[in-house]
């Protein structure tokens, strides 16, 4: 088995023949979702940044093997992305059945529209970096929607 492209397919989730980003989006949605009881949004966080750190060298490493900027089946970026959607938004235990699936309508929608500055690192960050830091800045946007949208639910149900 590769590890390499078993770590940066997210078990190989990025192989898939349709939406390789959207299932490496779900499956690395279907990964944190049990741990949520048990991690601090705050680990999660840096679970995601660690994860980023080492998936640029690799991704680096991949695209020369591969000869292929931003492969589609690397969806390494779309855990990291939607991690860090789910720290910053404030999920818990209690109120996970609303927010995971905002936080991954959100960051899809982030990640495939790529408004402002999301669409320049995609365009204009090469090797590691880019792959990986189009996807942060969704995760991170799509956090703060995720939570302004939760709050105006609870605002409306109260």
């Amino acid at each position: 088995m590769n590890l390499r492209k078993f770590f940066l397919t997210v078990g190989y989730s990025g192989l898939s023949p349709k939406a390789p980003g959207t299932v490496g989006s779900f499956v690395s949605l279907l990964l944190i979702l049990p741990f949520i009881p048990y991690l601090h949004v705050s680990t999660i966080f840096m679970l995601a940044l660690l994860i980023s750190v080492i998936a640029v060298k690799q991704i680096d490493i991949y695209e020369e093997e591969v000869g292929v900027h931003d492969g589609k089946e690397i969806v390494i970026d779309e855990l990291a992305g939607m991690w860090i959607a789910i720290s910053i938004c404030g999920i818990t235990a209690e109120n996970m059945m609303i927010m995971a699936p905002l936080a991954f309508i959100y960051f899809r929608l982030f990640d495939i529209w790529k408004p402002s500055v999301i669409g320049k690192i995609d365009r204009d960050v090469k090797g590691g970096w880019g792959v990986m830091g189009d996807d942060l800045v969704a995760g991170i946007a799509a956090g703060v929607a995720t939570a302004g949208t939760y709050e105006l639910i609870q605002m409306f149900l109260i």
